[in-house]
């Protein structure tokens, strides 16, 4: 799993005011598709996340998590051991963002299988979509996911950022070729995310989420 802190000299000012840390966030790569598009992507979101101090950034990348789909209430030492890589990273996040491709109008098995073998490490924090397909630049398995995330007790942001035919937007070197539009739409999902994340942390910290 790659763990980095991300924090930088600029920051939003109506993202984070009165916080006195940055917010945890973990960014979770669903694809473990072979051959997948989804590190071009996971690198660009995070060199925006770069720019920015309110988050602390955790990936989680579902391709280097092996965990059967087989759900137990009483999984193997292996399984135990695999979760033991990813679920103390969700428990500690204050905030989520999913990079979600979409495969036959929905999101991959590997991300419902990590989503369903947790709950608690879900309930009463945000989560933001960055989603990548063709035409629909993956914004159907997003819906889906709203629906799912809803369950889990979390709130997902309204703002998204989504990529449409996403293979032709990058360069040989990963850059985008023209990224005011998809900046712009990363700068809104962030601060819609720190705003959510604050205002969720601040009122857990006051009375626990009755769930």
């Amino acid at each position: 799993m790659d763990i980095t802190s991300s924090t930088s000299p600029a920051v939003s000012a109506t993202s984070t005011e009165g916080a006195t840390a940055p917010l945890t966030l973990a960014l979770i790569v669903a694809s473990d598709r072979e051959g997948r598009f989804a590190p071009v992507i996971a690198d660009w979101f995070r060199s925006r996340l770069a720019e920015r101090e309110d988050f602390a950034v955790t990936v989680v990348d579902l391709a280097e998590i092996d965990l059967p789909t087989g759900l137990s209430h009483h999984p193997s030492p292996a399984v135990r051991a695999e979760l033991a890589k990813v679920s103390p990273v969700l428990a500690a996040a204050d905030a989520f963002v999913v990079l979600t491709p979409e495969y036959n109008h929905s999101f991959p098995a590997s991300l419902k299988n990590l989503i369903d073998r947790h709950f608690t490490e879900w309930q009463a924090k945000p989560v933001g979509f960055v989603s990548y397909g063709g035409i629909s630049g993956g914004l159907r398995a997003v819906e889906q996911l709203r629906q799912v995330f809803a369950e889990m007790h979390a709130v997902t942001v309204r703002d998204t950022v989504s990529f449409h035919s996403a293979w032709g937007l990058f360069d040989e070197e990963g850059r985008h070729k023209d990224p005011d539009g998809a900046e712009g739409a990363a700068k809104v999902l962030l601060d819609q995310l720190a705003w959510w994340a604050l205002a969720l942390k601040e009122a857990k910290s006051a009375r626990p989420y009755a769930a």
